[in-house]
């Protein structure tokens, strides 16, 4: 117990430097992009320097950033500058959650569609179906997101109409965005279970059990399984932010009213408190799927040890 208090408290010291870091350089680059953020065609020089000093823009650079970073400090991720009467806080907490939703469809499906074929395919090594299945794999690590969501789209959506192609307001919504999403994940999961599974099933410890006796179904599901899901609980931290980040392209295709669509516009629009504050958010979630599954892998293979 001692061991794992230290090793997320170390976990915990190393997010906050991390956190730093992230706000920090993020601060400076969007400082250092030509032009302002209230710098149009139609505002005055008068207009723009009164929302200038509002938003403390007229202080030095320098004072800029020890204002921000005392307000990070407080979790507070400052006001939009293009959606006045609303922080960054609030839309985050209110466009979050849809793509949270959407994402953890997409995660779901794409366990749901990798790991039964990566196992399948191992235990089925050089037949034609693990031939099929390694060839469908291939072919979809092949292809980005974006174009498997326009494809759809265009086909059951715009030439068949079988599927809604805007929103998410009923679970069939949920269809094409979460196929889109989850087909690249799924695929590589797959090619990433195969190679795990197969590693595995050539240990020691799995032809002793075969050795004694037991059955084919918890030799592989009980032993096998267990020890080789552990290379797919890495990608799941990368996945599950990937998802998130990727869904930004995806809800922009879809029309998708979810924090990827505002960080979209809030790039086109120079509303930077939106864009920075998204950047640490996004950050922070990547660093705490990392801690979760770095504290799995003793759950599941009792032979980690934290150091």
């Amino acid at each position: 117990m001692r061991r794992l208090l230290k090793f997320i408290l170390r976990r915990v010291l190393s997010a906050v430097l991390t956190l730093f870091v992230v706000a920090t350089l993020t601060f400076f680059i969007m400082n250092a992009v030509p032009g302002g953020p209230f710098n149009t065609e139609r505002a005055s020089k008068r207009t723009v320097e009164a929302m200038e000093r509002k938003y403390g823009l007229d202080k030095p650079l320098f004072e800029q950033y020890l204002m921000y970073m005392g307000r990070l400090a407080r979790l507070d991720l400052g006001d939009s500058y293009k959606r006045i009467g609303f922080s960054v806080n609030q839309i985050i907490g209110e466009k979050f959650p849809i793509s949270a939703g959407l994402g953890g469809v997409a995660i779901g499906l794409a366990l749901l569609m990798g790991v039964p074929a990566g196992v399948y395919a191992a235990r089925r090594r050089n037949s034609v179906a693990d031939r099929i299945i390694m060839f469908v794999a291939t072919l979809g690590i092949s292809v980005p997101s974006f174009v498997m969501a326009t494809s759809l789209l265009l086909l059951f959506g715009v030439a068949l109409q079988w599927l809604p192609t805007l929103g998410l307001s009923s679970w069939q919504h949920y269809i094409m965005p979460s196929i889109a999403l989850s087909f690249f994940p799924g695929c590589f999961i797959a090619r990433l279970m195969r190679s795990s599974m197969l590693d595995v099933l050539g240990q020691d410890y799995i032809k002793t059990a075969r050795a004694k006796g037991l059955s084919e179904f918890k030799v592989n599901f009980k032993h096998a399984l267990r020890i080789s899901v552990v290379p797919v609980l890495s990608y799941l931290a990368i996945l599950s932010a990937g998802v998130l980040v990727g869904g930004f392209v995806i809800e922009r295709i879809f029309t998708i009213p979810g924090l990827g669509k505002f960080f979209i516009d809030s790039i086109n629009n120079r509303d930077y408190p939106l864009v920075m504050g998204t950047t640490v958010f996004f950050a922070a979630l990547l660093i705490l799927f990392n801690l979760i599954v770095d504290l799995l892998y003793g759950v599941i293979d009792p032979r980690i040890k934290y150091d």
